[in-house]
């Protein structure tokens, strides 16, 4: 399947800060109960790479992406763990030219057009717009769409119930990232039912 492929199959990818691994195991399982065909963890805690493992293992068939992925190190790491898709806020020459030689799909972020370039010359034509909200939101990516015909985003950042679907209808986003239905009192809580309910819905059409 290509990357083009499995963000347009995952529709919506929630965007996970792992607290431990047990409860970012659960959590997944009830995402994937709730339709969802992939999970983005963050590295941006010490049990990130234990949970990736972890849902990987333990959740076959959900598309397990490693997100905040910010140097080559952090590059080597997820791909070590085995990991197929990873995704960044931002991106360094230094990150994208590891990125374009790693066994793996990247998705580098950006926030401007001088960014978009950047990542088209090191051959990555999907990239996350991050910020998203704070950038413009869907108004930055229909003028990002003018001079980009042939790049694909995925909005991250400032998404939730209320909006993400307008960005879902624009023709140059592929799917979109959040985190409402991974909400941190949720998961704290246990709230497995709730959370499958919030992604059956955010992957439905109306």
């Amino acid at each position: 399947m290509t990357l083009r492929e499995k963000l347009q199959t995952s529709r919506v990818l929630p965007v996970v800060t792992a607290g431990n691994v047990d409860s970012t195991v659960q959590l997944a399982r009830a995402l994937q109960r709730g339709g969802m065909a992939a999970i983005e963890i963050t590295l941006r805690t010490p049990s990130a790479m234990d949970a990736i493992v972890a849902v990987k293992q333990e959740v076959p068939g959900l598309l397990v992406a490693a997100g905040t992925v910010n140097t080559p190190a952090e590059l080597e790491q997820v791909v070590d763990a085995g990991v197929e898709l990873a995704l960044s806020p931002g991106a360094t020459n230094a990150l994208l030219e590891a990125a374009a030689n790693a066994p793996l799909d990247f998705v580098p972020g950006v926030a401007s057009a001088s960014e978009v370039m950047n990542a088209l010359d090191h051959g990555f034509a999907i990239c996350k717009l991050f910020p998203a909200t704070t950038l413009g939101g869907e108004a930055m990516l229909k003028s990002l769409g003018g001079p980009f015909p042939e790049v694909l985003f995925c909005p991250t950042g400032g998404l939730d119930p209320t909006n993400y679907r307008q960005f879902l209808a624009l023709p140059n986003v592929i799917c979109c990232g959040g985190s409402w239905m991974v909400a941190a009192d949720l998961v704290d809580n246990g709230r497995w039912g709730d959370i499958e309910e919030l992604a059956r819905e955010a992957m439905s059409e109306q």
